[in-house]
Parts: structure tokens; sequence; C-alpha cells
């Protein structure tokens, strides 16, 4: 059994998708718990969504450098520090579809945490598309 598990596991890791996915839902885990603290503090929805969005973000990276995109990172120098700045882009553009879903969603009354989840879709498929083909390429 685990000649056959052993190695569809090691080809799943190789899948750049996969990786990505395992590496947003820990980031994930940083934004959410950020947002739920911040609400349970007080704090309005918009608000702990954006801080929380923020945390994610270098959460993120971190992951996304390291056991995403390794081998497609920039070693040093400029190059290096203008994939930085595009990563802060792509999050910068999913943040804010978050914090507009978010708010938007919250005024009409729907539940902030129902809203952050649609948020989270839309935020997870256009930084994908973001990072995949132009920041990591």
């Amino acid at each position: 059994m685990t000649e056959l598990v052993l190695p569809m596991l090691d080809r799943l890791r190789q899948v750049t998708l996969v990786r990505y996915i395992l590496a947003s839902v820990g980031a994930l885990a940083v934004d959410m718990g950020a947002f739920l603290a911040l609400l349970a503090a007080g704090m309005p929805a918009m608000a702990a969504s954006a801080i929380g969005y923020s945390c994610g973000i270098v959460a993120h990276w971190l992951l996304s450098s390291r056991k995403v995109f390794a081998d497609q990172v920039a070693t040093r120098g400029a190059a290096r520090t203008r994939q930085k700045a595009m990563f802060v882009i792509s999050a910068l553009i999913g943040l804010g579809l978050t914090t507009a879903i978010v708010g938007a969603a919250t005024l009409a009354g729907v539940d902030p945490r129902v809203a952050k989840l649609v948020a989270i879709v839309a935020s997870f498929v256009a930084t994908w598309l973001l990072r995949k083909r132009v920041v990591f390429r």
C-alpha cells in the first residue's frame, strides 16, 4: 500500500498549485485568526479584515518564496526587490478585493464572517493568477 501512496504524495508535493493551496491555507489561518480576534475585540469588520489580510500577506510571502515558487525566486539585488514589490502589489489587489467585498457585504447586512469567506475565494483566484503568471514567472 505504501508503495502506491508515497509516490502519489510525492507527485502531489511537486504540483505548484497544491503547494500554493497549502501555503494559502497557512496564510489564511494567520489572516482569519487576526480577523476574528480583532472582531472579538470590537474592531469594525472592514478594518479587522484589512489588518488580518495584511498579516496573511507576510505569512504568504514566507511560504510562497520558500515552499511554492522557491526555484523561481530571484536570488538578490534589484530582481529580488522587484519580485517582492510585485508580490506586495498582488497582495494589495487581494487586500482591495477582500476589503471591498467585506465592506460592501457588511453594509448590505451580510454577516462579516460569511462576507470574508466570499472574499477569500475571490482573493485566492486573483492572487494565484497574478503570482503564477507575473510575480514568479
